[in-house]
């Protein structure tokens, strides 16, 4: 049983219907248990993962409802009692603590895994929410089996604030499906990009933590020196107006692409990829990025260093955007840099963020429930 708060487009939908997806059938039986996506967020299961089904709980998304959560926590105990699953796999902050409950009250002998896709412990919370929320996750790791952290940072940060045991955990990088290689003339083309301009691109939530006002101060002293540098944005989010609105008043460079299902087609299309987050966990959009064979600048936050190298696959710093602006426009001024940072990256994405290696990580892990 797979539990999620919600299948939001991000890393953890991807993550999940690929599991769903790709675990070999006759030997797991999967249910997807989730919630419903806020107004202003895309559903995975709705733009792209069309195929895979799903058990949706009301008050299990986002949102925080006392009385909603409460709903969706006798819920979750009354499909643990009926299904009798082998293996609970919670992903998401709220599911975690939810599912975790849910299968303690049921009495449930499964096999209990807790993937922490990034966390909470950095840019989300301060003071005592955040003592609380460390409190709840040392609790529920307790009552867990096994720990995953989808990137070794994140399992540091972890560990260093006392959740759960060394031996509790397992680093399973994401794994991503070998996308279909475009040539940039013919995506560039398909989305009506010149054939002149360095495309720098972000692809993501514009919310918050994400900082797309970083981006849009990037673009600001980026554009100034290196005039050939035009941003793309692929993603929406609550701050998705406030940006496009700053970005039209400043005559920024930048194109807004919305929700997008054909990623793969702007990664070809482009020459750079870009985060500015304050924190991460290990951002799949990086992954196709460099699978896509682009250099890489982002901020060394959370576990990004598990895919950029840097120096060899692209430039880490600061998550500043003067600092940030300074290595873009090196990058964007040197095409043999571009060419060798993306090679590079490309081999190294191909080695660690396979399907095939996460899946394989994966059944093995669940494995373990008819051992015991």
């Amino acid at each position: 049983m797979q539990i999620i708060a919600r299948m939001n487009v991000g890393g953890p939908a991807v993550i999940v219907a690929d599991l769903m997806r790709g675990l070999d059938s006759t030997r797991y039986n999967q249910e997807l248990i989730t919630g419903y996506c806020d107004e202003n967020e895309a559903d995975y299961l709705e733009t792209v993962a069309t195929d895979v089904s799903a058990t949706r709980i009301a008050g299990l998304g986002r949102s925080i409802s006392p009385l909603a959560d409460l709903r969706a926590f006798f819920a979750l105990v009354a499909k643990i009692r009926s299904e009798k699953p082998d293996v609970i796999h919670t992903h998401t902050a709220k599911a975690g603590v939810l599912g975790r409950l849910a299968a303690m009250m049921a009495g449930s002998k499964a096999l209990r895994i807790h993937t922490f896709h990034g966390h909470l412990l950095h840019g989300y919370f301060a003071g005592w929410k955040i003592k609380l929320v460390i409190a709840i996750e040392k609790f529920l790791a307790k009552h867990t089996d096994f720990l995953v952290a989808v990137g070794n940072q994140v399992r540091i940060d972890l560990l260093a604030t006392g959740i759960g045991k060394d031996s509790q955990y397992r680093t399973f990088f994401p794994g991503l499906p070998t996308p279909l290689m475009i040539k940039k003339s013919d995506a560039r083309s398909a989305l009506g990009l010149s054939p002149e301009k360095i495309y720098c691109t972000y692809v993501g939530r514009l919310t918050q933590i994400k900082r797309p006002d970083r981006l849009l101060d990037i673009a600001a002293i980026a554009g100034k020196e290196a005039p050939a540098l035009h941003f793309l944005i692929a993603g929406e989010g609550e701050l998705f107006e406030k940006s496009k609105t700053r970005a039209i008043a400043e005559n920024l460079p930048i194109t807004f692409l919305g929700w997008r299902s054909d990623i793969a087609q702007i990664f070809a299309a482009s020459d750079i990829a870009i985060l500015t987050s304050d924190n991460e966990g290990i951002p799949l959009t990086l992954i196709q990025a460099a699978q896509a064979g682009l250099p890489i600048v982002a901020p060394n936050v959370g576990s990004i260093a598990d895919i950029v190298i840097d120096g060899i696959t692209g430039i880490l710093t600061k998550p500043n955007a003067k600092e940030m602006a300074g290595a873009l426009i090196e990058i964007s001024g040197d095409a043999t840099l571009r060419r060798k940072f993306g090679e590079a990256g490309k081999i190294h994405a191909d080695q660690y963020f396979s399907l095939t290696k996460s899946l394989t990580e994966h059944g093995l892990l669940y494995d373990i429930s008819q051992q015991q």
